[in-house]
């Protein structure tokens, strides 16, 4: 049977995932929105496997199906009978920011017919738990534009997950845009020198060796560095070992321009020269 990619686009109402199928179709992946789990199974069965010419699918499937909560679990296992993996992407966002994007589109939230729209999140999310936890890929977009979210999917699903291959994310940050919530794997590396105060480094950012030559320039960093990638290199056996097909580490300073971004850099470097495949995302680098 031939290979067929399967990613399942979920999470809370007016996280984006319209937005994030649109991203995936560009990507060369045959996209269906809201899909009934009960179908689920027949759909790929007769509508791709039958066709034989798809191997990109990515379907939007959550609660405006009402059915999909209490068969999720289900569904998702028995796609393993027609040798298929549902990966699983989790979008999300902060309360305050859903209430106003429904605000600003006047849409109506599926569990808010007889609730305020700010129940019908808390609700959304009770339910959703336990898929959030299962999922393979968790992005809190309430700091993103279309363009960003579109970016982030871009660097985790570009290419194909190798087989039996933990794929590893790099992402940098900063504090004071908000934690990614995708992360498996977070560190605050504010403790590290700043180049932000180094006048004529203040304007580069870490992706350039003038930067990074200046934080690896202090013994402490060297030695934080030797200690993280010693627990990085341990840990990635044991997430592979437990199943897992992508795993998130994210490196996080003030503004995500300097030590972050140096980190992450060095992180790739380690991880290429070792053949992990790995993918990087700056994702405040440009603020």
């Amino acid at each position: 049977m031939k290979r067929v990619r399967l990613i399942v686009v979920t999470g809370l109402s007016g996280s984006g995932k319209t937005a994030a199928l649109k991203a995936l179709e560009d990507l060369g992946f045959f996209c269906v929105d809201n899909l009934p789990v009960t179908l689920l199974s027949k759909f790929l069965e007769l509508g791709v496997l039958a066709g034989g010419e798809i191997q990109k699918v990515a379907l939007g499937m959550d609660l405006r199906e009402r059915h999909f909560h209490e068969r999720h679990r289900e569904a998702f296992d028995a796609l393993r009978h027609l040798g298929i993996r549902a990966e699983v992407l989790y979008l999300e966002a902060a309360d305050e920011v859903l209430v106003r994007r429904f605000s600003e589109t006047r849409r109506r939230h599926p569990l808010a017919e007889d609730r305020s729209v700010t129940q019908g999140i808390r609700e959304e999310r009770r339910l959703l738990e336990d898929l959030k936890e299962m999922a393979d890929v968790v992005i809190d977009t309430s700091e993103m534009s279309v363009h960003d979210l579109k970016k982030a999917l871009w660097q985790y699903f570009k290419q194909g997950p190798e087989d039996h291959t933990l794929q590893v994310n790099l992402v940098s940050f900063g504090y004071r845009y908000g934690i990614p919530a995708e992360a498996d794997l977070m560190l605050d590396v504010r403790f590290l020198p700043n180049p932000y105060f180094v006048s004529e480094l203040k304007g580069l950012v870490g992706t350039e060796p003038r930067v990074q030559e200046f934080v690896f320039g202090f013994e402490e960093a060297r030695e934080f560095f030797r200690r993280f990638w010693d627990l990085v290199a341990h840990l990635i056996p044991l997430y592979e070992k437990e199943g897992k097909t992508y795993v998130t580490v994210a490196v996080g300073c003030t503004g995500g321009k300097h030590r972050s971004v140096t980190i992450v850099e060095e992180l790739r470097k380690r991880l290429g020269e070792i053949g992990r495949p790995v993918r990087v995302l700056h994702r405040d680098i440009e603020k």
